[in-house]
């Protein structure tokens, strides 16, 4: 019987009910995990005092946010790493490095579980547990949003009559996910994939700018290391980069995914400053990559976004991958300019001391060197095969 139990604990609405509920329906201890990977509404005593209200008898309040740059999203950047060809796993990426601080923490408060908020449809109980049963298998794992049976609005009254202090209410049922890399937005009129998002739901991407703007992105083996000429840390950089790309009304997501218990879900996200640094490091690697390197990281870049989504962030064939990646970035430096109008965030320039990209052998003026004589025999080479084929087996071969 569980005894004492570590709830990665988010201040919002499932986290602040389980609080309680698990002390209900379990008798057990709880310790409020609470870690801060750049989420609004993270500031430590806002959340301490809101776990203890609800009952929890101690809060961990952990900054995480320099720590899920450089060990999360960077990896995830220089995989390109996008689910579908589209979503830059806002979520996905913090779970881990929350699972992490949940089991650091049960070790410090001798705890005999972990819990976690998340409902029995959704793709985050996935990511809590198998991260959890990585790093830690024998610590039992409690999920009360499975058990309770309580729809959202069932939640928020269970909240008001026990007297926990929450955000959400009866009016504004929108469920909102966010950290560094960008928002996710869920449940209301969105659950319709025919519904228009409404303009409220949006806060990253309000269009503010309206004169077009270049900004310059500067990586150094694939990691992104300053703005227009400014050097600055992981964290104010990805801050940066969100902020200007995002007052161009440019970066929000409206799509219909696959999650991994097997259902569709209609999904809105705001990614203006991952999508945009994506873009701008896999145009990069197309001056810096070698052609068959380049094939092969764009072949594996799906399922190094797949394993993320799937919750197998701590997995051998992740480890592996992380390998391949790390190896193809070694001269993954140099520059890109993002030009920026409303609506709008494109490539127009990129440069590299380690380009492969060579003036005189692209170039048809009179700089070029290319040996243009060496073409016939290797383009009659190259085409052998399909001759034979055409002579032998091909279109009117019967009648020879």
């Amino acid at each position: 019987m569980t005894k004492r139990a570590v709830l990665a604990y988010s201040g919002g609405l499932d986290t602040s009910v389980a609080v309680t509920w698990m002390q209900e329906r379990y008798g057990c201890e709880v310790v409020a995990c609470a870690v801060d990977v750049g989420q609004d509404g993270a500031d430590g005593d806002t959340l301490r005092q809101r776990a203890l209200a609800a009952g929890a008898i101690d809060v961990v309040v952990i900054d995480a946010k320099a720590e899920l740059a450089r060990d999360y999203l960077v990896p995830a950047l220089k995989a390109n790493a996008l689910y579908e060809g589209r979503y830059p796993l806002v979520s996905a990426l913090s779970r881990p490095v929350i699972v992490k601080h949940m089991v650091a923490a049960a070790r410090q408060f001798g705890a005999d579980a972990v819990a976690h908020g998340c409902t029995g449809k959704g793709n985050d109980q996935v990511r809590f547990e198998v991260s959890t049963r990585a790093l830690a298998p024998d610590l039992e794992i409690l999920a009360p949003a499975r058990e309770w049976g309580m729809t959202r609005e069932d939640a928020i009254h269970y909240a008001y009559d026990k007297g926990i202090p929450i955000t959400a209410t009866k009016e504004k049922v929108y469920s909102i996910d966010d950290n560094l890399w960008g928002r996710a937005i869920e449940c209301g009129e969105m659950e319709d994939p025919w519904a228009v998002p409404p303009p409220g739901v949006w806060s990253m991407t309000k269009p503010t700018a309206t004169e077009p703007r270049d900004v310059v992105v500067r990586f150094e083996q694939g990691v992104p290391v300053a703005i227009d000429d400014v050097d600055l840390e992981l964290v104010d950089l990805i801050t940066t980069i969100n902020e200007v790309v995002g007052s161009y009304g440019w970066g929000r997501i409206d799509m219909v995914e696959n999650r991994r218990v097997g259902i569709k879900s209609r999904e809105t996200y705001e990614c203006p400053g991952s999508l945009a640094l994506i873009m701008a490091h896999a145009d990069l690697e197309s001056i810096t990559l070698e052609r068959d390197l380049a094939r092969e990281k764009a072949r594996l870049e799906p399922r190094y976004a797949e394993l993320i989504y799937d919750g197998l962030w701590f997995s051998p064939l992740k480890e592996a991958l992380d390998a391949f990646v790390e190896s193809s970035q070694r001269h993954v430096s140099g520059e890109v300019r993002l030009h920026l109008e409303p609506g709008s965030c494109r490539v127009t320039g990129r440069r590299s001391p380690h380009s492969l990209y060579d003036y005189g052998l692209a170039t048809y003026d009179s700089a070029d060197v290319f040996r243009h004589e060496d073409s016939a025999g290797f383009v009659r080479l190259w085409g052998l095969g399909i001759e034979t084929w055409s002579q032998r087996q091909g279109p009117g071969s019967e009648h020879q």
